[in-house]
């Protein structure tokens, strides 16, 4: 099997989180530093008070109505959410968006609480021993690939498909697993990226392991105290260069590096000197031929929690001798939207290099105890033709891509 010297690049994007639905909203709210943290409205848990999350403002229903074709009742909002930015990627028609591709389609999808969200308002009612009803309808939409399978269906696409769920590296290593397929030939295009809706189930889960701020997070900080969540969907377009030039596709960015490896340290702690950030964001300047100086931003894991920022910032002091780019995390605008970080930071650090600023680092006020390096925190003008993006996920899946100027 030949492997293509083709660059890959970016040809269209969708996108919906807290901070609204498509490119303009979300690059509207990064320059103006307004971030979309708030008590839940939507998500019913007796922790509504105690949290803020970066919920979308907008119920089920109100989704279902914003999309072209009907829906049926039994959908999850994780499969609307991502219904939703799928439909901002395709625009047109269905018919219309195939017409312009070769037919060898893939469609490399991430979850990580997949109907969850949908699957736990029946629970009790499942675990009542009086209940004689059908279990099977709702416990099959705990499966991750269920918004995958439904979307595909749901546009009339027949791509070859995946799910992957590497927890917070998810849509991360879709990516980076869509342009493998298009480097080895075999697809023509892909969409990649992911989509996860808040739950009882991840909020109680990081509640019990301590890594929730009651109030909006501080990335980077040297009182940072936990993360907050997030929802949200965000798909790339991704083609061989060759093939988007012959189609007059605009070409949003190329995808130049990608690496992912795991530290195998603990199940949710990463190594804390930060070798397993190290090993991707080096293998990553290495696949794409750059050093580190070239680097003009790095959008940054960044989750405000203790273990999180002080690897990942060990990390970025070592590679860059304690002279970083500019550097941000962006979680305290939408929350950790978990599945789709990888792919929402993706578009933010493409914007970023697009439009000429940084997304600042909100809530910072102190130098970590762990490392020297100062993020980013107003966003000033940025002149970068090659921007990083980092996701590091839960058992120590890391991974970091690098986009660059067409």
């Amino acid at each position: 099997m030949q492997y293509s010297s083709d660059r890959i690049v970016v040809t269209a994007t969708g996108i919906i989180t807290s901070l609204g639905r498509g490119k303009n909203a979300q690059i509207a709210r990064l320059r103006q530093a307004l971030p979309a943290l708030r008590h839940p409205r939507i998500l019913q848990t007796k922790h509504a008070a105690e949290f803020v999350l970066g919920e979308v403002d907008a119920q089920n229903e109100t989704l279902a109505r914003s999309l072209p074709f009907p829906c049926p009742q039994k959908l999850t909002r994780t499969a609307l959410l991502t219904l939703c930015a799928l439909q901002d990627l395709i625009q047109l028609t269905p018919e219309h968006f195939l017409s312009g591709l070769n037919k060898k389609l893939a469609f490399i999808n991430a979850s990580t609480v997949g109907g969850m969200s949908e699957v736990e308002n029946h629970y009790h009612k499942l675990a009542d021993p009086a209940f004689s009803g059908s279990e099977t309808e709702w416990i099959e939409l705990l499966d991750c690939a269920e918004s995958t399978e439904y979307a595909a269906a749901y546009f009339g696409l027949n791509p070859q498909k995946a799910t992957i769920s590497t927890a917070c590296s998810s849509s991360a290593n879709a990516l980076l697993v869509a342009a493998r397929m298009l480097k080895l030939g075999l697809c023509d295009a892909a969409i990649a990226g992911g989509g996860d809706a808040l739950s009882r189930y991840t909020l109680n889960g990081f509640h019990s392991l301590k890594n929730m701020d009651h109030d909006a997070c501080r990335p980077f900080d040297g009182n940072r105290n936990g993360l907050n969540l997030g929802e949200g969907a965000a798909y790339l377009l991704m083609e061989r260069e060759s093939d988007a030039v012959r189609r007059q596709a605009p070409i949003e960015a190329v995808f130049s590096g990608w690496c992912n490896a795991n530290d195998a340290y603990h199940p949710t702690a990463p190594s804390p000197d930060g070798s397993g950030a190290l090993r991707t964001m080096k293998g990553a300047l290495h696949h794409a031929g750059l050093h580190p100086q070239d680097i003009g931003y790095i959008n940054a894991h960044g989750t405000a929690t203790r273990n999180n920022d002080a690897a990942e910032g060990k990390a970025i002091d070592t590679l860059w001798q304690g002279r970083p780019p500019a550097f941000s995390s962006t979680k305290a605008f939408t929350g950790h939207t978990l599945a789709a970080a990888g792919a929402v930071e993706a578009l933010f650090s493409i914007w970023a290099m697009q439009e000429g600023f940084i997304p600042p680092n909100l809530n910072w006020a102190q130098t970590m105890e762990e490392s020297s390096i100062l993020p980013a925190t107003t966003p000033d003008l940025l002149d970068a033709a090659h921007v990083m993006s980092n996701s590091f996920g839960f058992g120590g899946n890391n991974v970091s891509l690098i986009f660059s100027r067409p």
